[in-house]
């Protein structure tokens, strides 16, 4: 049965899937006391094909690149429930971290990143709201234009 953030999740049009496996030698999330560390997810749609691929300021659009930004939000609350069973039990989204494929000059990621934290927001409420980082970068596996990780607390 479904809890209140999957509910929500639904009533956004978003139902989650399998949480994509790890691509090299690490594992999905760590799990110690009540943190949640779930590692950077890459821009992926529930078919494992990549949302959107190269460089923001480049051949990437700020609004494609935002979406690619909630595709990463969305694999992250598929670790989340991996890892808990239940979404329910974040008790805050305390930090999300967004890896930006950027052409140099772009300074805009910040705007990019909204695609996920506006999710998060979206789906927890207020308990949703979280600091940040936003960094460009030269360059993200599969040429994926952005990654995003985060950092839970649990119940």
């Amino acid at each position: 049965m479904a809890g209140a953030v999957e509910k929500k999740l639904e009533e956004l049009g978003i139902a989650l899937k399998e949480a994509p496996a790890p691509v090299a030698n690490y594992v999905p999330f760590v799990h110690t006391g009540n943190l949640l560390m779930v590692s950077g997810q890459l821009c992926l749609d529930g078919n494992g094909k990549i949302v959107a691929k190269g460089q923001l300021g480049g051949d990437v659009s700020i609004e494609a690149g935002q979406k690619a930004a909630r595709a990463c939000a969305v694999n992250l609350l598929a670790q989340v429930k991996a890892a808990l069973g239940d979404l329910d039990r974040v008790a805050r989204v305390v930090r999300l971290g967004g890896f930006i494929n950027s052409a140099p000059g772009f300074t805009d990621g910040p705007k990019v990143m909204n695609g996920a934290s506006d999710l998060m927001v979206a789906a927890f409420g207020d308990k949703g709201k979280h600091a940040r980082s936003t960094v460009g970068v030269a360059a993200l596996p599969a040429d994926a234009a952005v990654e995003v990780e985060g950092l839970f607390e649990v119940s």
